[in-house]
């Protein structure tokens, strides 16, 4: 399984309906859902409320822009090399206050997409868009480059 833990709703409808679309093509392939938990200005409590959905048994990558980067063919043979010992990663979105020291130390890795800073919405969007490419590259399809 793979889980998106993230911070906040998402309140455009146009980002909504890009990951409803890759949520839909990524579970052809693997089940996937994405936990939201509320946003808070205090990132003790947002902290927190990560906290307490996060699951030590889960293979647990931050999204980081201090992380190792990777490509989108190394990316999908990353996934596919843990899926091989994990049953579930989560991957972990943090809000406009990033993530606190308590949730990157308990998660697995670091993982970064870009030095560039994306709205949240957006970049669940990207993380699908890769997660989906991924699952294509692993199973030899064609996709669009």
């Amino acid at each position: 399984m793979i889980k998106i833990i993230c911070v906040g709703k998402i309140k455009e409808e146009y980002l909504n309906l890009l990951i409803a679309d890759y949520l839909k093509r990524i579970s052809k392939y693997h089940k996937i859902e994405i936990v939201e938990v509320k946003d808070n200005d205090d990132l003790n409590k947002e902290t927190n409320n990560l906290l307490k959905v996060l699951d030590n048994k889960d293979y647990k990558i931050a999204l980081s822009i201090k992380g190792k980067s990777y490509d989108s063919v190394d990316f999908s043979h990353h996934l596919n090399n843990l899926f091989n010992y994990h049953s579930t990663i989560s991957f972990v979105i943090g809000g406009s206050n990033g993530l606190d020291n308590k949730v990157l130390e308990i998660c697995d890795e670091e993982i970064s997409f870009s030095e560039l800073t994306f709205p949240h919405g957006l970049f669940r969007g990207i993380l699908l868009e890769q997660i989906y490419r991924s699952f294509k590259i692993i199973n030899n399809e064609t996709y669009h480059k």
